[in-house]
């Protein structure tokens, strides 16, 4: 990574930077010694992704949720991108848009962001940036509940409000719902709260490194833990916190167990190397053998939320293409959106072009 910022208490600062020096020290010498964690990773992002995991473990293990999120915040990794977008706060909904300078797209995107449905990092403010400027399209973030102070229904519930508020000013065909993480969870079941109130469907949803089930599925759960940020573990206390009494159960709350058949076209990425890895694969391929318009890309060498990296991955940059390719297709109808070198799935209008 090429900046870092700091936040938060001076002591927050300098033990999250000493950790991320030693990190990087230690990385350094497995990658002399011939050892390193993935084959296509460079010292700088295997030092990345350890600092992350480290981060995200200090701040879930922290007996006050506020203080694990200042933890997350007190320092954060950038890569040097650029974005030239105007951030406002909204006046009618909790959240921001973001207009980037230059518009390619007529496309609205509502963006739901990742953290487990637990935090809201600076880290997920840049996804956002990121998303609006690389697609060149105007951007709605709302600032929903978190848990596990607000446990579900509350999600869903912003989910919907936000969804209300961007169709005030945008035509469902110019909306594309997009969320990373436990967001790309949320776009998901959104989906499904739409065609329950009898509302129309967007042009299309983008779900990047979806959360799809709640509990334990798949061998990369757990498999892959040394290669993420974020680990098995962490994904199923994110679902205990989501639904702490059970009230609810899983299968009302994984869209895995759900039937998108007729709704909109459902466009996905995932990294080879994240541990929700398998339980994306399962839901693309659950949903095709149900009718549902699916198509599922995944770049075997990449953790979580891997488009984050931007230009410093060639992975994060295919992706991001992809997104952008997707939303001109299906919202300014222009060009083909089809099968890439990294599609493993196609069905339903992805399979027709």
């Amino acid at each position: 990574m090429a900046k870092i910022s700091f936040s938060g208490p001076l002591s927050m600062r300098l033990t999250s930077f000493i950790t991320l020096n030693a990190i990087g020290m230690a990385t350094y010498v497995r990658h002399a010694l011939g050892r390193r964690m993935e084959p296509t990773w460079d010292v700088h992002f295997e030092t990345g992704v350890r600092f992350w995991r480290r981060q995200f473990t200090r701040a879930m293990r922290q007996a006050d949720i506020a203080h694990g999120r200042r933890i997350l915040d007190s320092v954060q990794t950038e890569t040097d991108d650029v974005y030239d977008v105007a951030v406002t706060p909204c006046e009618h909904h909790k959240g921001h848009w973001f207009h980037p300078a230059k518009r390619l797209s007529d496309a609205t995107l509502l963006y739901f962001h990742g953290g487990g449905y637990a935090f809201y990092s600076a880290i997920s403010k840049r996804f956002a940036a990121m998303l609006a400027h690389r697609c060149g399209a105007q951007l709605f973030a709302p600032d929903y509940r978190l848990t596990p102070e607000h446990p579900h229904p509350a999600q869903a519930e912003d989910a919907l409000a936000a969804w209300r508020h961007a169709a005030d000013s945008t035509p469902p065909e110019k909306l594309v719902v997009v969320g990373d993480s436990a967001g790309g969870h949320m776009a998901l079941s959104l989906l499904l709260a739409l065609r329950a109130s009898g509302l129309p469907q967007p042009a299309i949803c983008i779900g990047l490194c979806p959360w799809t089930d709640i509990g334990h599925r798949g061998a990369s759960l757990y498999g892959n833990d040394r290669y993420d940020i974020v680990q098995g573990w962490m994904a199923l206390r994110f679902g205990e916190w989501l639904d702490p009494t059970c009230a609810h159960g899983r299968a009302a709350l994984s869209p895995i167990f759900q039937d998108f058949s007729g709704l909109a076209p459902i466009y996905l990425q995932a990294g080879g190397r994240e541990v929700l890895c398998d339980m994306v694969r399962d839901f693309a391929a659950i949903q095709a053998k149900r009718g549902a318009d699916v198509m599922l890309d995944v770049w075997p060498d990449m953790p979580h939320d891997f488009q984050i990296y931007d230009t410093l991955k060639t992975s994060s940059t295919e992706a991001l293409l992809r997104i952008r390719l997707a939303i001109a297709h299906y919202v300014d109808q222009k060009g083909s959106f089809t099968r890439g070198p990294n599609t493993v799935l196609t069905h339903g209008v992805f399979a027709e072009h």
